[in-house]
């Protein structure tokens, strides 16, 4: 991502797009700080104060601190946030956490910050509108209440994990005393290894993102041998127990989980967000009594998909690919279950759009059963 170029308006639009956005107000912050918002990022300049005429809706701020002189960059920071019609949200620059700072204001406090928005006007970016279209296809289906439940506790998503020591490991003489209580509980057994006097760590609490658990067994209760095989295969069972479990009153909220994540992966640098927008795509793509059962879900589903995919770049595509092959052997699988699905044309011809599309893109042939299950290179 880069910092993006301006879209010239006249003055009447640009008043009005003034008064009808939110502002995010970002104090003190060091010139060179990466900030970025949704699909933008900038180094900051001086006198670098926030972003204003921001749309109404769910945004991705983050943040990261830069040592200039060592041109070196610390791990990315950032949060969710659903920006209301005029809001006023104020951070400000802590430089001994190196991290932002929110001011929860009071209704007479955020009025205040309101009156004074033309002062610090001059020194506020514009949010960049020529990104909002392709920000809006990656989290259409994101809601404020999504965002409640999946952020972490601490109010903070951070893409290096936030590990700890265990009580017991936090100190050498602590380690070291383990260390010997092992050894002497088992003295057939090897020497104190490095390893042993390294603390163990852990993912300090609430700083995780809580992305909805995977069911351990794919199959019902009381399931006979057939059915054991079957939702092993299809991988319904899994879904529904998700659906009702997690999103009972609108299954949609799946598909905003998984663009939550592929938000968190792709701008926020989290890799845990990759691993569960794995998770969740194959379920999807491996369920094919779901897909009979949820035509409209699945519409959306392709279409969320396809919105991803164009922002992957090829190359790391690729790599991710000839790693273990998880997205042409599941989207194979995906296409395969439309094809032969009890669903009505309007979602055939859409999978059957994309799947064309994929292959143009890349080149892969999804309809080839190759032994190795590597993708098949198309003679264009």
């Amino acid at each position: 991502m880069a910092e993006s170029s301006s879209v010239p308006m006249d003055q009447d639009t640009a008043r009005k797009l003034f008064e009808e956005g939110a502002t995010l107000l970002f104090l003190n912050v060091p010139p060179g700080t990466e900030f970025g918002i949704d699909y933008n990022t900038w180094n900051t300049a001086e006198n670098f104060k926030g972003v204003k005429m921001i749309p109404p809706g769910v945004h991705f701020v983050y943040y990261s601190a830069v040592n200039v002189r060592e041109r070196s960059t610390a791990p990315r920071m950032g949060f969710f946030h659903c920006f209301k019609r005029q809001e006023v949200m104020v951070l400000s620059w802590s430089k001994r956490d190196e991290d932002a700072v929110e001011h929860f204001l009071e209704d007479g406090e955020e009025a205040e910050y309101r009156g004074r928005l033309r002062e610090f006007d001059p020194f506020l970016g514009s949010y960049p509108y020529e990104s909002l279209k392709k920000w809006v296809s990656l989290t259409s289906h994101i809601t404020e209440a999504l965002v409640k439940d999946l952020m972490p506790s601490c109010g903070k998503i951070f893409s290096a994990p936030q590990l700890i020591a265990d009580d017991k490991t936090r100190t050498s003489a602590q380690r070291a005393e383990l260390a010997e209580s092992r050894r002497l509980e088992h003295p057939e057994g090897a020497n104190t290894s490095a390893e042993d006097l390294l603390p163990r760590m852990h993912n300090e609490p609430g700083t995780e993102i809580r992305f909805s658990p995977i069911p351990d067994r794919n199959y019902p209760v009381g399931a006979s041998a057939a059915e054991i095989t079957k939702y092993s295969m299809d991988l319904s069972y899994t879904l529904e127990s998700m659906l009702r479990t997690h999103y009972p009153d609108h299954p949609s909220g799946i598909l905003g989980e998984i663009q939550f994540a592929f938000v968190c992966f792709l701008v926020g640098q989290v890799y845990d967000g990759f691993e569960q927008w794995k998770r969740l795509v194959h379920i999807l793509c491996a369920s094919e009594e779901s897909l009979m059962a949820h035509q409209e879900l699945y519409a959306s589903f392709i279409t969320s998909l396809h919105f991803q995919l164009k922002e992957v770049p090829a190359d790391f595509f690729i790599d991710i690919v000839s790693k273990d092959n998880f997205l042409t052997t599941t989207l194979r699988e995906f296409f395969a279950n439309l094809q032969g699905a009890e669903v009505g044309q309007p979602l055939k011809v859409k999978g059957r759009r994309f799947k064309d599309s994929l292959t143009k893109r890349f080149r892969w042939d999804f309809d080839a059963m190759p032994d190795d299950d590597a993708p098949v290179v198309v003679q264009l």
